[in-house]
């Protein structure tokens, strides 16, 4: 029996295309129906109709109904043509519902229902069954799926892929409010854990107006009174309204905004005692009002506002507060403290959406703690004596304030043709527990279809932000990671804040946000970790700092190092000294530290490499992770690794902007000197080393031929002769340790090709890998020829072997290559965070949220996908004599017939 959260809305209504502007219009007390001229009717309106002195040119009217975004949700364009526009606009409501309440649609993993209803097909009746040639060119059928009342609610299953009931229905007037109704119990029986309710109504030709019969349901003049003296009947209106309803403990649990709380339905019928199939029943209403009063377990006092049918007839006004008088007598004999009103007066009548509306209406005044005025109202109809009942109309704009100890509730009523009557009972929602504000950069994500689409969003979300600069940027950032469907145009920005995001995004070119388009063909990540030489002072100290997993896990790495080295590992990574660093007995085991926690925080955020390459004592790092060697073992290697080289003599490395072969002469000339061969890191792109003279010798004929060459600041002449005493020793440690077969795929940087067992648990292999020349340039290769997509990921500091990798130009494409980490502890988090972003623009699957790591975190409402709409309408041919009223019915007869159940006087059909 628990409560049913409202956790977002959406909709279409008479002047306003969301909630928001819905919001403003009842706040502001404006009416919101459209009064046409003869320009503005629709060319369907005859010109016997528009003479016609009865003839009203007024309705409510929602904009864009001829418009849709077909490709967006993989609609044929013929097939979206000729599909009602109340299936559209529905798909297009249900799809904002979702992303408002921060869940994205088609990534549902629990179940999620759908209960809706729409209008009778106008739409195909006067604008699609005269036109057999655009039937024929789809088929019946397909014409039949899309304006059908059974498929509102499964197509929206269908193209969100919700799992849950997916069940259409019609109650005529009543069908949004039954329809949440039906929600409601499938949320406490357990058949879904989320479900949308709503519906809609679009009459067509929307620019028209109606036929004024005296006596009737319909308004004279395109006013509804609810309740006044001078209320003639109602006015109809077009539009659509869905909420997204779920248990009141999974919403706070998944942090969702709750607008209000659904505390009890009731749903009947007035069955056969009454006057006739149409007319309405103060039995039936009171009955049903008193159901959802002991459904919510709640007393009729409690209640503080009811949002009424409230059709503005002389007749069915006065019934309704008779029926809602005679449910509260049985709980309270007390007057006046109840405030009553209808959104009809603002809207009109909605049809099938009105339900909804009411719901929406009641639940933001809920929320804002104000309660919208009911227009036109001066004077009360005569017939109803509201001094001797609990109501007064609400005619003014009022405050509504929370009250301590009492929370506030309200009614909200529908009653359909045919006697189907519902009535709910909301409540204000819990008090929200502000989330933990967050400090320093955040990574925000956006996607859309289309590079315009795209852009779009980018100027959405930035006014958004303007205009809430107190929201928490965290939150932002969860909503738009979990509430959102990644599409294949991707935006990525780091900020600090929401004054830097809201100018970040307005800046095309800004530094700190990333764009790109996913590939068709899933990248192959190929995870690349640098040796020595890139170390800056005070590596990985600010990402120590600020992230968690990234902590823990070098934790774990300078723990296995502590037995190891005379030193503290984490006090020289960190320090601000250079020199703590300098000594190659510290910069490999600080290397590998710094790698292997940034390899473990990959793969916590669900990063599944392809395969690794090691440069030099990188390829310890990938060793580990794919389960050559454990953790431990490899730090006491890299310790003494370290150890044995730095107790080797000085010498000299030299990078050389040449290609290996056309390097090999100049070495050939320096040979005798000691220089080899000591890294081939790219097309262009080599290391010599030896003994200072040599080195210098090396330089001068490459200078005098031209040839770009810079001495490395090393101590060492590493991967070279100069290595040769170290070489025994080592392998005789390695000897000592358990290598096993590698769980994932090495390529090795000694050969240049893809490590196999035998090669990983030789110890022979590990001490020619500390002496021989670093193979990086084959190693590239050897992926490009393994990987169709290779996306080349540095996990080290600086940006050395991504700027080596794009070198490897194939058919006249640079390979993709992204580095995780900085130059400079001051913007490793920035750097960190903008590089995961990065990989996300390209595709890869991040479990970007786990950056996050704080207890509670909100849904918050931000701005929804940006539609690029199209028309797509069939005008009508021609106008025929006459078109019938903008009613909930297709002939005249049926529009005279509803006006009985709304307790209008008789008036029989012609």
């Amino acid at each position: 029996q628990e409560p049913i959260a409202l956790v977002g809305m959406a909709g279409r209504f008479p002047g306003a295309d969301d909630v928001e502007a819905f919001w403003a219009n009842l706040r502001d007390g404006r009416e919101s129906i459209r009064f046409f001229d003869d320009a503005e009717l629709d060319a369907g309106v005859s010109a016997a109709l528009r003479a016609d002195p009865d003839y009203v040119r007024a309705r409510g009217v929602i904009d864009g109904a001829d418009r849709f975004d077909a490709a967006f949700f993989g609609i044929n364009p013929k097939e979206a043509t000729l599909m009602d526009p109340q299936q559209r606009v529905f798909l297009e409501i249900c799809w904002e519902c979702l992303e408002r309440a921060g869940h994205a649609p088609d990534r549902q993993q629990r179940p999620v229902g759908v209960f809706a209803g729409m209008h009778n097909a106008t739409y195909f009746q006067r604008h699609v069954a005269p036109r057999a040639d655009l039937i024929d060119a789809v088929g019946e059928f397909t014409v039949m799926l899309g304006n059908e009342k059974d498929y509102v609610a499964t197509r929206v299953a269908h193209r969100l892929n919700l799992t849950g009931p997916a069940i259409s229905l019609n109650t005529a007037c009543s069908t949004s409010l039954v329809a949440m109704a039906q929600a409601f119990a499938a949320l406490r029986s357990g058949q879904c854990d989320m479900a949308l309710a709503g519906g809609v109504a679009i009459t067509c030709p929307p620019n028209s107006g109606y036929l004024h019969q005296e006596g009737a349901m319909l308004s004279p003049d395109g006013h509804t009174r609810s309740f006044d003296a001078r209320a003639q009947g109602t006015v109809f209106g077009d539009g659509a309204g869905v909420v997204l309803m779920k248990r009141l403990s999974d919403a706070l649990a998944d942090g969702d905004t709750v607008y209000a709380v659904l505390r009890g339905v009731g749903v009947n019928n007035d069955g056969g005692t009454k006057a006739s199939f149409t007319a309405p029943s103060i039995d039936g209403q009171a009955a049903v009002v008193s159901m959802a009063l002991a459904s919510a377990g709640v007393d009729a006092r409690s209640i503080s506002y009811v949002e009424a049918h409230g059709t503005a007839t002389p007749m069915g006004d006065p019934v309704e507060v008779a029926a809602l008088a005679r449910a509260y007598a049985r709980h309270t004999a007390d007057s006046g403290f109840c405030a009553i009103g209808s959104v009809k007066s603002n809207v009109g009548h909605l049809l099938m959406a009105a339900g909804a509306a009411g719901v929406i209406k009641t639940a933001l005044a809920l929320h804002e703690e104000r309660l919208p005025a009911t227009l036109h109202y001066a004077t009360a109809n005569p017939a109803i004596d509201f001094e001797g009942t609990p109501f007064h109309v609400n005619a003014h704009l009022a405050d509504w304030p929370r009250q301590a100890g009492a929370p506030r509730r309200a009614g909200v009523s529908s009653f359909g043709v045919g006697g189907t009557n519902a009535h709910v009972i909301l409540e204000e929602a819990p008090l929200a527990v502000p989330t933990e504000p967050v400090a320093g950069p955040r990574l925000l994500t956006l996607s859309a279809r289309t590079p315009e689409a795209l852009a779009a969003m980018r100027t959405r979300l930035a006014d958004h932000l303007a205009a809430h600069p107190q929201a928490n940027l965290g939150d932002v950032a969860h909503t738009l990671r979990v509430g959102r469907k990644a599409f294949a145009h991707r935006l990525a920005l780091v900020a600090d804040g929401v004054a830097e995001t809201i100018d970040f995004l307005r800046d095309a070119k800004s530094p700190y946000a990333v764009a790109g388009a996913t590939a068709s063909r899933v990248h192959d990540p190929v995870l690349m970790f640098p040796g020595q030489g890139a170390q800056y002072a005070g590596m990985g100290r600010t990402l120590y700092v600020h992230d968690e997993t990234f902590r823990a896990a070098l934790d774990e790495a300078c723990e296995a190092f502590a037995g190891e080295l005379s030193f503290d590992l984490r006090a020289a990574l960190f320090s601000d000294d250079v020199a703590a660093l300098a000594p190659t007995s510290a910069t490999q085991p600080a290397t590998f530290a710094l790698e292997y926690a940034l390899a473990r925080r990959a793969l916590h955020l669900g990063l599944r490499p392809a395969a690794m390459i090691g440069h030099s004592v990188g390829e310890f790092a990938a060793a580990v992770i794919a389960g050559v060697m454990s953790l431990a073992d490899a730090a006491r290697l890299v310790a003494r690794r370290g150890a044995l080289m730095q107790a080797l003599p000085a010498g000299r490395m030299l990078t050389v902007r040449l290609a290996a072969e056309k390097l090999a002469p100049y070495l050939a000339d320096v040979a005798a000197e000691g220089v080899s061969l000591a890294a081939e890191n790219g097309p262009s792109a080599c290391v010599a080393a030896g003994p200072a003279a040599g080195i210098e010798m090396l330089q001068a004929r490459l200078e005098a031929d031209g040839v770009a060459a810079r001495p490395l600041q090393t101590s060492h002449a590493f991967h070279s002769a100069m290595m040769d005493a170290a070489v025994a020793p080592f392998e005789a440690l390695v000897r000592g340790v358990t290598l096993s077969a590698p769980n994932r795929t090495i390529v090795s940087t000694l050969t240049g090709r893809v490590l196999t067992a035998a090669e990983a648990t030789d110890p022979a292999y590990w001490a020619r890998h500390l002496r021989e020349a670093v193979r990086f340039s084959g190693a590239v290769r050897t992926a490009q020829a393994e990987f169709a997509q290779p996306l080349f990921i540095e996990l080290g500091p600086r940006a050395t072997l991504a700027t080596l990798a794009r070198q490897h130009v194939v058919a006249g494409k640079a390979p993709v290559a992204v580095s995780l980490l900085a130059d400079a502890p001051a913007t490793e988090l920035v750097a960190f965070e903008l590089a995961l972003g990065r990989l996300w623009t390209l595709g890869l699957d991040l479990d970007l949220d786990s950056l996050d790591t704080r207890e509670r975190k909100a849904r918050l409402r931000l701005p929804t996908y940006p539609f690029e709409r199209k028309r797509h309408w069939v005008d009508i041919v021609a106008p025929t004599a006459v078109i019938a009223p903008a009613a909930p019915s297709t002939t005249a007869v049926n529009a005279a017939a509803l006006s009985h159940s709304h307790g209008t006087a008789s008036a029989a059909p012609a």
